[in-house]
């Protein structure tokens, strides 16, 4: 056990999929779709928050049919553990100048809203053009904060979820679905 939660190891701890990789590639193309329609002629800069979203991000910029740039932010909350430890820290900042474009943050999932607050309020600062955030997952009834996301493409029960990005101690990003983790 570590401070925040049960440690995720190397066993199978699936209970089962949740989400399948058809269900996901179906959603992710009809965000793209969306997104080159209401960005069209506009400069846009799709933000990954790293590591959980890099999946769906690279995933989604190919369903985009428009011109478009994409950085990376990376911010922890989870450790190595099941559990937020309610403490985020940005790890990694954007490098570029995000006032002349209309930003899209890409997460894989809200959860307490502690971390998207945090990167939300820290990148309007910069006065991007405009700012929304697509996610993933979104599980509401966890929500800590006042935060909802602009975009969702799936909304859970409050379960761990891993898979297509979503980890556990750095395990099961690899999976090409999401799946419940069970911790017993």
């Amino acid at each position: 056990m570590n401070a925040v939660g049960l440690k995720c190891e190397k066993l199978d701890k699936i209970k089962r999929v949740v989400i399948s990789a058809e269900d996901i590639a179906r959603k992710t193309a009809e965000a793209g779709s969306l997104i080159s329609r209401e960005y069209e002629g506009k400069p846009l800069l799709l933000v990954s928050i790293l590591k959980g979203a890099y999946v769906f991000l690279a995933d989604l910029s190919r369903q985009i049919s428009i011109p478009c740039e994409i950085g990376f932010m990376a911010a922890e909350s989870y450790g190595e553990g099941t559990t937020s430890s309610g403490d985020v820290k940005i790890t990694l900042d954007l490098k570029q100048d995000i006032s002349e474009y209309h930003v899209i943050i890409v997460e894989d999932i809200v959860d307490s809203g502690r971390t998207l607050s945090k990167i939300v309020e820290m990148l309007k600062k910069r006065e991007p053009l405009s700012l929304k955030v697509l996610t993933l997952l979104d599980k509401p009834e966890r929500r800590a904060v006042n935060f909802k996301p602009d975009y969702t493409l799936f909304t859970i029960p409050d379960f761990f979820a891993v898979g297509y990005g979503l980890d556990c101690g750095e395990y099961y990003r690899n999976l090409p679905y999401i799946a419940e983790y069970d911790p017993n």
